[in-house]
Protein backbone atom coordinates (compact mmCIF):
# COMPACT_ATOMS: atom_id res chain seq x y z
CA UNK A 1 0.00 0.00 0.00
CA UNK A 2 2.86 2.67 0.69
CA UNK A 3 4.56 1.61 -2.33
CA UNK A 4 1.24 2.44 -4.42
CA UNK A 5 0.99 5.62 -2.15
CA UNK A 6 4.19 6.83 -3.18
CA UNK A 7 3.32 5.97 -7.20
CA UNK A 8 0.42 8.27 -6.71
CA UNK A 9 2.13 10.89 -5.14
CA UNK A 10 4.31 11.05 -7.93
CA UNK A 11 2.09 10.85 -10.38
CA UNK A 12 -0.11 13.54 -8.76
CA UNK A 13 2.64 16.11 -9.03
CA UNK A 14 3.14 15.33 -12.53
CA UNK A 15 -0.55 15.69 -13.37
CA UNK A 16 -0.65 18.76 -10.62
CA UNK A 17 1.92 21.12 -12.04
CA UNK A 18 0.69 22.02 -15.29
CA UNK A 19 -2.47 23.12 -13.34
CA UNK A 20 -0.69 25.23 -11.42
CA UNK A 21 1.21 26.76 -13.85
CA UNK A 22 -2.24 27.55 -15.74
CA UNK A 23 -3.19 29.01 -12.16
CA UNK A 24 0.26 30.83 -11.53
CA UNK A 25 -0.40 33.06 -15.31
CA UNK A 26 -4.25 33.76 -14.36
CA UNK A 27 -3.52 35.11 -10.46
CA UNK A 28 -0.14 37.07 -11.81
CA UNK A 29 2.47 34.64 -9.97
CA UNK A 30 5.39 35.69 -12.14
CA UNK A 31 8.66 35.76 -12.01
CA UNK A 32 10.00 38.73 -13.80
CA UNK A 33 13.65 38.61 -15.25
CA UNK A 34 16.10 41.16 -13.15
CA UNK A 35 20.03 41.48 -12.75
CA UNK A 36 20.52 39.01 -9.76
CA UNK A 37 17.90 36.55 -11.86
CA UNK A 38 19.32 33.94 -14.33
CA UNK A 39 16.54 33.55 -16.68
CA UNK A 40 15.50 35.83 -19.61
CA UNK A 41 11.77 35.79 -20.08
CA UNK A 42 8.47 36.15 -17.62
CA UNK A 43 8.44 32.42 -15.34
CA UNK A 44 5.23 31.30 -13.44
CA UNK A 45 6.21 30.22 -10.20
CA UNK A 46 3.98 28.80 -7.51
CA UNK A 47 5.11 25.49 -8.80
CA UNK A 48 5.98 24.13 -5.11
CA UNK A 49 1.56 23.93 -4.54
CA UNK A 50 1.84 20.90 -6.83
CA UNK A 51 4.62 19.27 -4.29
CA UNK A 52 2.34 20.65 -1.37
CA UNK A 53 -1.24 18.90 -3.08
CA UNK A 54 0.74 16.01 -3.91
CA UNK A 55 2.08 15.65 0.17
CA UNK A 56 -1.38 16.18 1.23
CA UNK A 57 -2.85 13.45 -0.90
CA UNK A 58 0.00 11.11 0.49
CA UNK A 59 -0.82 11.89 3.89
CA UNK A 60 -4.42 11.80 3.63
CA UNK A 61 -3.83 7.95 1.89
CA UNK A 62 -1.48 6.85 4.69
CA UNK A 63 -3.10 8.52 7.71
CA UNK A 64 -0.68 8.60 9.97
CA UNK A 65 -1.28 8.98 13.74
CA UNK A 66 1.72 10.31 15.79
CA UNK A 67 0.50 13.05 17.81
CA UNK A 68 2.91 15.59 16.20
CA UNK A 69 1.30 15.09 12.74
CA UNK A 70 -1.31 17.45 12.73
CA UNK A 71 0.91 20.28 14.31
CA UNK A 72 2.93 19.33 11.30
CA UNK A 73 0.06 19.42 9.06
CA UNK A 74 -0.90 22.86 10.17
CA UNK A 75 2.38 24.96 10.48
CA UNK A 76 3.20 23.36 6.70
CA UNK A 77 0.06 25.15 5.70
CA UNK A 78 0.86 28.85 7.41
CA UNK A 79 3.91 28.35 5.25
CA UNK A 80 2.27 27.54 2.24
CA UNK A 81 0.11 30.58 2.89
CA UNK A 82 3.04 32.56 3.44
CA UNK A 83 5.05 31.25 0.31
CA UNK A 84 1.75 31.50 -1.92
CA UNK A 85 1.17 35.59 -0.87
CA UNK A 86 5.42 35.94 -1.43
CA UNK A 87 4.79 34.49 -5.05
CA UNK A 88 1.78 37.05 -5.82
CA UNK A 89 2.80 40.02 -4.20
CA UNK A 90 6.73 39.81 -3.51
CA UNK A 91 6.14 40.40 0.50
CA UNK A 92 9.23 41.81 1.96
CA UNK A 93 11.53 39.35 4.22
CA UNK A 94 9.91 40.56 7.97
CA UNK A 95 6.59 38.93 6.99
CA UNK A 96 8.10 35.85 5.17
CA UNK A 97 9.99 35.52 8.39
CA UNK A 98 6.80 36.25 10.75
CA UNK A 99 5.06 33.53 9.09
CA UNK A 100 8.05 30.82 9.44
CA UNK A 101 8.01 32.00 13.57
CA UNK A 102 4.40 30.92 13.44
CA UNK A 103 5.27 27.63 11.61
CA UNK A 104 7.81 26.77 13.45
CA UNK A 105 6.29 27.98 17.14
CA UNK A 106 3.38 25.70 16.09
CA UNK A 107 4.81 22.65 15.65
CA UNK A 108 7.43 23.22 18.47
CA UNK A 109 5.05 24.22 21.24
CA UNK A 110 1.99 21.89 19.87
CA UNK A 111 3.96 19.42 18.61
CA UNK A 112 6.06 18.87 21.41
CA UNK A 113 8.88 18.78 19.08
CA UNK A 114 11.79 20.67 21.38
CA UNK A 115 15.79 19.45 21.47
CA UNK A 116 16.03 19.80 25.50
CA UNK A 117 19.70 18.23 25.51
CA UNK A 118 22.43 16.77 23.68
CA UNK A 119 24.63 13.90 25.42
CA UNK A 120 28.41 15.33 24.49
CA UNK A 121 31.02 12.62 22.81
CA UNK A 122 33.34 12.90 25.92
CA UNK A 123 30.57 11.92 28.82
CA UNK A 124 27.94 14.38 30.15
CA UNK A 125 25.08 16.20 28.78
CA UNK A 126 24.15 19.66 27.47
CA UNK A 127 20.80 20.92 28.59
CA UNK A 128 19.66 23.94 27.07
CA UNK A 129 16.70 24.42 29.71
CA UNK A 130 14.40 27.80 28.51
CA UNK A 131 16.82 27.86 25.66
CA UNK A 132 15.20 23.95 24.16
CA UNK A 133 12.16 26.43 21.97
CA UNK A 134 14.03 29.06 20.98
CA UNK A 135 17.13 27.25 19.72
CA UNK A 136 14.68 24.34 18.05
CA UNK A 137 12.73 27.40 16.55
CA UNK A 138 15.96 28.57 14.63
CA UNK A 139 16.79 25.23 13.12
CA UNK A 140 13.80 24.69 11.47
CA UNK A 141 13.77 28.56 9.81
CA UNK A 142 17.01 28.00 9.45
CA UNK A 143 16.88 25.28 7.15
CA UNK A 144 13.69 26.61 5.61
CA UNK A 145 15.47 29.69 4.66
CA UNK A 146 19.06 27.16 3.65
CA UNK A 147 16.49 25.79 1.07
CA UNK A 148 14.87 29.12 -0.06
CA UNK A 149 17.80 30.59 -0.67
CA UNK A 150 19.50 27.94 -2.71
CA UNK A 151 16.42 28.27 -4.95
CA UNK A 152 18.45 30.16 -7.75
CA UNK A 153 19.07 27.41 -11.14
CA UNK A 154 15.95 25.45 -12.54
CA UNK A 155 16.32 22.11 -10.77
CA UNK A 156 18.33 22.95 -8.10
CA UNK A 157 16.15 22.98 -5.15
CA UNK A 158 14.02 20.54 -5.81
CA UNK A 159 16.61 18.07 -6.60
CA UNK A 160 18.62 19.03 -3.37
CA UNK A 161 15.73 18.75 -1.09
CA UNK A 162 15.15 15.69 -2.75
CA UNK A 163 18.77 14.16 -2.11
CA UNK A 164 18.34 15.17 1.57
CA UNK A 165 14.97 13.65 1.88
CA UNK A 166 15.87 10.24 0.55
CA UNK A 167 19.06 10.38 2.66
CA UNK A 168 16.75 11.52 5.76
CA UNK A 169 14.63 8.53 5.04
CA UNK A 170 17.27 6.21 4.81
CA UNK A 171 19.13 7.23 8.27
CA UNK A 172 15.73 6.59 9.70
CA UNK A 173 14.88 3.62 8.27
CA UNK A 174 17.93 2.50 10.06
CA UNK A 175 16.71 3.89 13.33
CA UNK A 176 13.35 2.50 13.28
CA UNK A 177 11.48 5.57 12.70
CA UNK A 178 8.81 4.58 10.44
CA UNK A 179 6.96 8.43 10.21
CA UNK A 180 10.19 10.10 9.34
CA UNK A 181 10.38 7.14 6.70
CA UNK A 182 6.97 7.85 5.69
CA UNK A 183 6.74 11.60 5.04
CA UNK A 184 10.23 12.34 3.51
CA UNK A 185 9.76 9.87 0.83
CA UNK A 186 6.22 10.91 -0.07
CA UNK A 187 7.87 14.30 -0.47
CA UNK A 188 10.82 13.35 -1.84
CA UNK A 189 8.66 11.38 -4.82
CA UNK A 190 6.24 14.10 -5.06
CA UNK A 191 9.35 16.66 -5.68
CA UNK A 192 11.07 14.32 -8.12
CA UNK A 193 8.10 14.09 -9.86
CA UNK A 194 7.67 17.99 -10.09
CA UNK A 195 10.76 17.68 -11.61
CA UNK A 196 9.76 16.60 -15.01
CA UNK A 197 8.78 20.50 -15.14
CA UNK A 198 11.18 22.38 -13.14
CA UNK A 199 14.71 20.65 -14.59
CA UNK A 200 16.39 22.52 -16.93
CA UNK A 201 14.96 24.30 -18.90
CA UNK A 202 12.21 24.45 -16.38
CA UNK A 203 8.97 25.30 -17.61
CA UNK A 204 7.71 26.84 -13.75
CA UNK A 205 9.71 27.75 -10.84
CA UNK A 206 8.81 26.19 -7.62
CA UNK A 207 8.26 29.89 -6.20
CA UNK A 208 8.69 30.47 -2.21
CA UNK A 209 5.72 28.54 -1.37
CA UNK A 210 7.68 25.21 -2.70
CA UNK A 211 11.64 26.09 -1.52
CA UNK A 212 9.95 27.09 2.14
CA UNK A 213 7.88 24.06 2.15
CA UNK A 214 10.26 21.64 1.27
CA UNK A 215 12.79 23.57 4.19
CA UNK A 216 10.28 23.48 6.68
CA UNK A 217 9.32 19.69 6.56
CA UNK A 218 13.62 18.91 5.58
CA UNK A 219 14.18 21.21 9.33
CA UNK A 220 10.97 18.88 10.81
CA UNK A 221 11.75 15.90 9.92
CA UNK A 222 15.61 16.21 10.77
CA UNK A 223 14.46 17.00 14.22
CA UNK A 224 12.40 14.01 14.62
CA UNK A 225 15.26 11.69 13.24
CA UNK A 226 17.72 13.29 15.36
CA UNK A 227 16.94 14.98 18.37
CA UNK A 228 17.76 14.25 22.21
CA UNK A 229 20.35 11.54 21.19
CA UNK A 230 24.11 12.57 21.23
CA UNK A 231 25.84 15.22 19.92
CA UNK A 232 26.87 13.07 17.17
CA UNK A 233 23.50 12.78 16.04
CA UNK A 234 22.49 16.14 16.39
CA UNK A 235 25.25 16.82 13.44
CA UNK A 236 24.12 14.30 10.88
CA UNK A 237 21.49 16.65 9.58
CA UNK A 238 24.02 19.06 9.40
CA UNK A 239 26.01 17.12 6.91
CA UNK A 240 23.55 16.22 4.90
CA UNK A 241 22.10 19.29 4.23
CA UNK A 242 25.84 20.52 4.23
CA UNK A 243 24.91 22.21 0.68
CA UNK A 244 22.48 24.51 1.46
CA UNK A 245 23.64 25.27 4.96
CA UNK A 246 27.29 26.01 3.91
CA UNK A 247 25.78 28.33 1.09
CA UNK A 248 24.24 30.18 3.68
CA UNK A 249 26.74 30.31 6.20
CA UNK A 250 29.22 31.81 3.74
CA UNK A 251 26.61 34.23 2.42
CA UNK A 252 26.52 35.44 5.97
CA UNK A 253 30.12 36.09 5.91
CA UNK A 254 30.21 37.68 2.59
CA UNK A 255 27.55 40.25 3.68
CA UNK A 256 29.42 40.85 7.31
CA UNK A 257 32.64 41.36 5.19
CA UNK A 258 30.82 43.93 2.63
CA UNK A 259 29.19 45.45 5.45
CA UNK A 260 25.20 44.63 4.04
CA UNK A 261 22.43 43.64 6.13
CA UNK A 262 22.22 40.14 6.44
CA UNK A 263 18.83 39.46 4.23
CA UNK A 264 20.44 41.54 1.12
CA UNK A 265 20.56 39.56 -1.82
CA UNK A 266 23.36 39.13 -4.11
CA UNK A 267 24.83 37.23 -7.36
CA UNK A 268 27.54 35.52 -5.17
CA UNK A 269 25.58 32.24 -4.19
CA UNK A 270 27.34 28.83 -5.05
CA UNK A 271 25.49 28.60 -8.22
CA UNK A 272 26.16 31.79 -9.35
CA UNK A 273 29.88 31.19 -8.42
CA UNK A 274 29.93 28.10 -10.46
CA UNK A 275 28.42 30.07 -13.31
CA UNK A 276 31.11 32.61 -13.65
CA UNK A 277 33.64 29.64 -13.54
CA UNK A 278 32.61 28.57 -16.57
CA UNK A 279 29.92 25.77 -15.95
CA UNK A 280 27.00 25.62 -18.05
CA UNK A 281 23.25 26.28 -16.18
CA UNK A 282 22.84 22.14 -16.05
CA UNK A 283 26.36 21.47 -15.36
CA UNK A 284 25.85 23.60 -12.17
CA UNK A 285 23.21 21.83 -11.47
CA UNK A 286 24.31 18.69 -11.41
CA UNK A 287 27.33 19.56 -10.01
CA UNK A 288 25.27 20.80 -6.87
CA UNK A 289 23.71 17.39 -6.95
CA UNK A 290 26.96 15.79 -7.17
CA UNK A 291 27.89 17.66 -3.88
CA UNK A 292 24.46 16.58 -1.87
CA UNK A 293 25.09 13.37 -2.41
CA UNK A 294 28.36 13.33 -0.87
CA UNK A 295 27.47 15.12 1.73
CA UNK A 296 24.35 12.50 1.98
CA UNK A 297 27.12 9.52 1.72
CA UNK A 298 29.46 11.37 4.46
CA UNK A 299 25.98 11.62 6.91
CA UNK A 300 26.14 7.81 6.73
CA UNK A 301 29.67 7.04 7.41
CA UNK A 302 29.74 10.08 10.43
CA UNK A 303 26.87 8.12 11.94
CA UNK A 304 28.35 4.47 11.89
CA UNK A 305 32.01 5.64 12.80
CA UNK A 306 33.55 5.99 16.40
CA UNK A 307 34.21 9.25 18.16
CA UNK A 308 37.33 10.01 16.98
CA UNK A 309 36.26 8.80 13.45
CA UNK A 310 33.53 10.83 13.56
CA UNK A 311 36.00 13.63 14.39
CA UNK A 312 38.04 13.29 11.75
CA UNK A 313 35.00 12.87 8.99
CA UNK A 314 33.82 16.58 10.19
CA UNK A 315 37.76 17.52 9.92
CA UNK A 316 37.91 16.51 6.38
CA UNK A 317 34.81 17.81 5.04
CA UNK A 318 35.37 21.35 7.00
CA UNK A 319 38.87 21.32 4.95
CA UNK A 320 37.16 20.52 1.88
CA UNK A 321 34.37 22.74 1.90
CA UNK A 322 37.15 25.61 2.56
CA UNK A 323 38.94 25.22 -0.04
CA UNK A 324 35.82 24.51 -2.61
CA UNK A 325 34.77 28.03 -1.14
CA UNK A 326 37.97 29.92 -1.65
CA UNK A 327 38.41 27.70 -5.43
CA UNK A 328 34.92 29.25 -6.41
CA UNK A 329 35.27 32.92 -4.71
CA UNK A 330 31.93 32.27 -2.71
CA UNK A 331 32.93 34.65 0.14
CA UNK A 332 35.30 37.09 -2.16
CA UNK A 333 37.53 36.63 -4.85
CA UNK A 334 40.45 37.99 -3.26
CA UNK A 335 39.50 35.39 -0.21
CA UNK A 336 42.02 32.60 -0.69
CA UNK A 337 43.53 32.27 2.95
CA UNK A 338 44.64 28.67 2.71
CA UNK A 339 44.95 28.57 -0.88
CA UNK A 340 47.25 31.09 -0.28
CA UNK A 341 49.28 28.66 1.85
CA UNK A 342 49.31 26.02 -0.19
CA UNK A 343 51.02 27.85 -2.70
CA UNK A 344 53.56 29.41 -0.22
CA UNK A 345 54.58 26.19 0.86
CA UNK A 346 55.33 24.70 -2.23
CA UNK A 347 58.23 27.08 -3.34
CA UNK A 348 59.86 26.39 0.09
CA UNK A 349 59.87 22.68 -0.19
CA UNK A 350 61.26 23.64 -3.39
CA UNK A 351 63.96 25.58 -2.09
CA UNK A 352 65.00 23.17 0.59
CA UNK A 353 65.92 20.30 -1.79
CA UNK A 354 68.01 22.39 -3.98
Amino acid sequence: MFYFTLMICFVAAILLTPIVKKIAFKIGATDKPEQRKVHQGIMPRLGGLSIYLSFIIGVMIIHPSESFHIPILIGSFVIIITGMIDDIKDISAKYKLAGQIIAAFIVVIWGDMKVEFINLPFGGDLDFGPLSIPLTMLWIIGVTNAINLIDGLDGLAAGVSSIALLTIAGMAVVMGNTYVVLIALIVAVSSLGFLFYNFYPAKIFMGDVGSQFLGYIIGVLSLLGFKNITFISLIIPIIILGVPISDTFFAIIRRLINKQPISAPDKSHLHHCLLRSGFTHRQAVLLIYGMSIIFGLAAFIFSQATVWGSLIVIAVLLLVIELFVEQVGLVREDYKPLLNLIKGIKPLNLKSKG
